[in-house]
């Protein structure tokens, strides 16, 4: 007889949602996780879509550790110089499944574990799990310190950089250009300056994402998100792209701060956090196998992250496919069967859910940014330099636009422009 009927390896968002499905069905089911406390090893960049969340928890918005409720949109197309911003605002932002909140993760974290372990989960925190125990090829639990701890059914929720996909499903360690380096600080400010400086109340705020200048020209982008008393700021730049980078991540983090369209947003503020971590980038083509004979892989494990270059997710992903995960193991452990066969509704769910559509529908965008590499520095400086034409009022005769516009693009090259603009239309 195993020791746990379920084993939930990682407690990010994924795994304490596992949990809770799997305890709320009255399944023995311990947690291990790596920190300290939860929250501890998690970086995002701290934006949850809420959707997913509120399936599994109704009323979370009353209880849950939020921060500001996201109702604007920008995003900023940086030269070294120049910043041109879309400001997007919408009242549907505000309402019901549609609405977000930014988080910090070190509170996030802690409260959903704090409900799997109201359902009945057990946790143990601060202890890593180096490897998966096997009975010929099925999985059958972990080995964690000097401890061998045994279940019915695993599911890996360990983050992008899992130690244990491999061991479980074969899956091969990720390309250098299907994954990132992300690098964030927490910048303290008063509730009332960050309203001022965003144009919002104290119980709103921004999510503000940057291409251009904020990696110098890499493949990334730098994003802001605002929370009640503090302001999240980072970059996400691929792997592939800082190893022939003659600037360090910490040194594009620091020169992006200072940046003329950020130094005013974080003037006064004090560094209290400053973490690292690698991100998914690759979509849906880099993702391992979801099922294997007693194991199941979930949120980032699984690499569940859509970068669309408007919009970053994974932490709504990993909420929904962690519930489904333990729904749909709960569900194996009452017919007996923990196979791959007897787990196979695990994936049929996501198929029929919004996790796996939406990242199918978006699989072509990371191949597109990889190559698509005038996003990144000759585009923001055409925009820079077309907006000049418009603004810039020096006592020099004006040109006619039709003539100063078309000479800038042709910068650029016409055939380039049609080629980014198509490839980036089938892509998304």
């Amino acid at each position: 007889m195993a020791d746990f009927e379920a084993i939930v390896v990682g407690s990010g968002c994924a795994g304490p949602i596992a949990a809770h499905e799997l305890a709320k069905a009255g399944k023995s089911v311990l947690v291990v996780e790596r920190g300290n406390f939860c929250g501890a090893k998690n970086m995002s960049g701290g934006r949850l879509y809420t959707h997913s969340l509120r399936e599994v928890f109704p009323d979370f918005e009353g209880q849950a550790p939020l921060e500001r409720r996201i109702t604007r949109e920008r995003i900023s197309l940086l030269a070294h110089d120049a910043n041109f911003t879309v400001d997007f605002t919408d009242e549907q932002l505000r309402e019901g499944n549609a609405g977000s909140y930014s988080v910090l993760r070190a509170k996030f974290d802690p409260w959903l574990a704090g409900k799997a372990e109201d359902a009945g989960a057990e946790y143990i925190n601060g202890i890593a799990v180096e490897s998966l125990l096997k009975d010929g090829g099925r999985v059958c639990g972990v080995r964690a310190g000097e401890d061998e701890i045994t279940a019915d059914v695993v599911i890996l929720c360990d983050g992008a950089n899992s130690l244990l996909a491999g061991q479980a499903v074969g899956a091969p360690r990720p390309a250098p250009n299907a994954m990132a380096v992300g690098i964030k600080q927490v910048v303290e400010l008063p509730k009332a300056v960050i309203s001022d400086r965003i144009l919002a109340s104290d119980d709103e705020g921004a999510a503000w994402l940057f291409v251009g200048d904020a990696t110098k020209g890499n493949v990334g982008g730098g994003f802001v998100y605002t929370n009640r008393e503090s302001i999240s700021i980072g970059l996400v730049a691929t792997i592939s792209e800082l190893a022939k980078s003659e600037t360090p991540v910490y040194q594009l983090l620091e020169d992006f701060k200072r940046h003329p369209a950020l130094a005013p947003l974080l003037a006064g503020g004090k560094v209290v956090e400053h973490s690292g971590h690698l991100v998914a980038e690759g979509g849906y083509d880099a993702m391992p196998p979801l099922v294997g004979e007693g194991v199941l892989l979930a949120g980032e494990s699984a690499l569940m992250c859509i970068n669309a270059g408007y919009t970053v997710r994974g932490m709504d992903l990993a909420i929904a496919a962690g519930m489904h995960a333990g729904r749909c193991a709960a569900a194996a452990l009452d017919a007996g069967d923990t196979s791959a066969d007897g787990l196979a509704g695990y994936e049929r769910a996501l198929r029929e859910s919004f996790v796996l559509q939406d990242l199918r529908t978006l699989r072509g965008f990371p191949h597109f940014m990889e190559h698509a590499t005038r996003l990144f520095k000759q585009y923001p400086e055409m925009v820079r330099d077309m907006m000049r034409e418009l603004f810039v009022v020096d006592g020099t005769p004006v040109q006619p636009l039709r003539k100063s516009l078309p000479r800038l693009a042709k910068g650029v090259g016409y055939l380039n422009l049609a080629k980014d603009a198509w490839k980036g239309i089938r892509a998304l």
